[in-house]
């Protein structure tokens, strides 16, 4: 059964929505906990005692949901918690899940060390095996370090004391649920890989396995609102990894779309040769398709304009995590409101159940990982590319395969380095992470670094950014594409950093960026104590906002070339006063207005 929960128990919804068992115990909540600046801790034996403070998980201790609210530089950090392991959880292996620690984490269980992880923005488990034992008391013990010295990918994590320009308030530490959960300790379920093909009309599912026993199988089911819809079984007992085709019957096939994003639901099940149910997960699924014709991308064969917004995932309270999973599902809300049908998730990866809710509500996402700006050679900044960005971002890619919302993968975000005739890290890594990508994913496009330097000429996507604030300059700027003359990103010294267009899709993946505050405009007009900043010369009310708005967006739309745009941002963080929305999330702006803007008819559409 699932575990109970307490009502002032933080984040207490299921994490995996699309793995789901039934048996979980979620250990959000009042952990014991200890700063440790100089990152000596192990050798003062914080490892093998109580802990001085308290903090609450999954809020990092730079937030104030966490109790904590210490904004320094942070070199490593402690948590401990004992939990009585359920007693039902009997002939079972126990896995210890964290949804994301920053940024290189060791834990350990009962004084054994079970995990060690790198990177802040991806999934890990600890495997107890007979660490834990149903009905025994459990202590743990987790060391996160967050130095400034190694190279690290970290977004939009600032790497001065305060929060500056489009930098924000660091994360240290959990940042995502932590959870126990059973599983059969002879043959189990990894996490399937759900591949529609809309072609066919058929459901390709890769299903990996802890290992095999004779005689073992598995079962697929798929319903919708009406019942069953089909059923395979395939034999578990030959391969670490069957693959199982289950089609869907024509009468009974509805495709995922944003206009309606019709979910089927799965599951998995384990039978033993006595055809007992060893093993049972719940999960879903869409059928739609992503395709590339000439400069059109296409969703289920047709195209579909892609109104994104930029959404930096960032919270007043809760830093990058999100204070409760309403405030995920509001965001989305909030961007369809202004009239967006999806988003950038911006240089974090965000926690799964925002996909969830993306399936659920039709929004089109792209993937993205947190490492603005990364490049060789620079002084004071660790976001250098080096081999464990190739690591962090397949764990993001395999962790998201199945989510339908997901519609393509953006591994690196302004690259900043000179096209030259000697090959660089960057361009190495670059390489490495565009094909790891599509080695991991060959249905969906890869753009290998949005905006600035494209270093892989068989990149699937060609983009832009571009913070012009004058329409007439915008549509100028952009007007060369029907003549594959793109716009492209420049240097300081007007030199491209990037390899030839060759008619690929093409977007401007950044734009606008309106610098709009009015309650700050109105108290710090012309004031030099005025921190905020945004893109370009700050309006003057709220209708030159909105006729700048709906000027830039309408260059674009009326682009029969332009497959879409990602318009920044959906909200404030923090100094940046560039969103649609206040940091609180409150309006600007009458955001129909916005709405109204954009749900004209763009002519990529009804193009040819």
């Amino acid at each position: 059964m699932p575990a109970p929960h307490s009502p002032a128990q933080p984040r207490p919804e299921y994490p995996r929505p699309q793995f789901v068992r039934e048996a979980w115990l979620n250990l959000n909540g009042e952990w014991q906990f200890e700063l440790d600046r100089a990152d000596t801790g192990l050798e003062r034996g914080l490892c093998d005692r109580e802990l001085t403070d308290t903090i609450t998980v999954p809020f990092c201790p730079e937030s104030t949901l966490s109790g904590i609210g210490e904004t320094d530089f942070l070199e490593a950090v402690w948590y401990r918690r004992t939990v009585t392991v359920p007693a039902e959880w009997t002939d079972s292996r126990i896995l210890l899940h964290f949804g994301a620690v920053d940024h290189d984490t060791t834990v350990w269980a009962n004084d054994v060390e079970v995990a060690r992880h790198r990177g802040g923005f991806t999934p890990f488990t600890a495997d107890l095996a007979d660490v834990a034992r149903p009905g025994e008391e459990l202590a743990i013990v987790v060391r996160a370090r967050d130095t400034r010295h190694g190279p690290q990918a970290r977004g939009k994590q600032a790497t001065w004391y305060a929060n500056t320009h489009c930098n924000y308030t660091r994360t240290t530490g959990i940042w995502q649920t932590v959870w126990l959960e059973p599983v059969p300790r002879a043959v189990a379920l990894k996490r399937p890989r759900i591949t529609p093909d809309l072609a066919s009309g058929t459901f390709f599912l890769d299903l990996p396995l802890t290992g095999n026993a004779p005689g073992h199988r598995i079962r697929v089911t798929l319903e919708d609102e009406h019942g069953t819809v089909a059923e395979a079984v395939t034999r578990a007992d030959l391969d670490l990894s069957p693959r199982l085709a289950l089609p869907v019957p024509e009468d009974r096939r509805r495709v995922w779309s944003p206009d309606d994003p019709h979910l089927y639901g799965l599951t998995f099940e384990v039978l033993d040769a006595e055809g007992r149910s060893v093993d049972r997960v719940t999960s879903y699924t869409g059928l739609r398709s992503v395709s590339i014709d000439g400069k059109r991308l296409l969703l289920n064969g047709e195209p579909v304009f892609q109104r994104l917004v930029l959404d930096q995932g960032y919270y007043p309270d809760g830093l990058m995590t999100a204070p409760s999973d309403a405030d995920l599902v509001r965001d989305i809300e909030l961007g369809l409101a202004a009239g967006f049908n999806g988003a950038r998730l911006h240089q974090k990866v965000f926690e799964e159940r925002y996909l969830y809710h993306a399936d659920r509500l039709g929004y089109l996402v792209w993937g993205e990982f947190g490492d603005w700006g990364c490049e060789v050679g620079v002084r004071d900044d660790n976001q250098r590319p080096d081999a464990s960005y190739v690591t962090q971002w397949l764990e993001a890619v395999e962790r998201d395969y199945s989510h339908p919302s997901v519609i393509g993968w953006c591994p690196l975000n302004e690259t900043y380095q000179h096209l030259h005739d000697r090959i660089t890290q960057l361009d190495d890594v670059t390489h490495a992470m565009f094909l790891a990508t599509k080695q991991a994913d060959g249905t969906r496009p890869v753009i290998d670094a949005s905006g600035y330097a494209h270093r892989v000429p068989e990149t699937d996507v060609y983009d832009s950014h571009s913070y012009e604030q004058d329409p007439a300059a915008f549509a100028k700027q952009m007007r060369g594409l029907a003549e594959n003359r793109p716009y492209l990103n420049t240097g300081p010294d007007g030199r491209t950093w990037s390899v030839p267009y060759q008619g690929q899709p093409y977007f401007c993946s950044e734009f606008g960026g309106i610098w709009w505050d009015a309650k700050a405009a109105a108290e710090t007009a012309g004031d030099e104590r005025d921190s905020s900043w945004g893109y370009g010369e700050r309006p003057r009310t709220a209708q030159e906002f909105i006729d700048r708005f709906t000027g830039l967006t309408g260059v674009l739309l009326d682009d029969p070339d332009m497959f879409g745009y990602c318009y920044t941002q959906l909200t404030d963080v923090f100094q940046e006063r560039n969103g649609v929305y206040h940091f609180d999330r409150s309006e600007k702006v009458d955001t129909t207005v916005l709405r109204d803007a954009q749900l004209r008819p763009a002519a990529f559409e009804s193009s040819n």
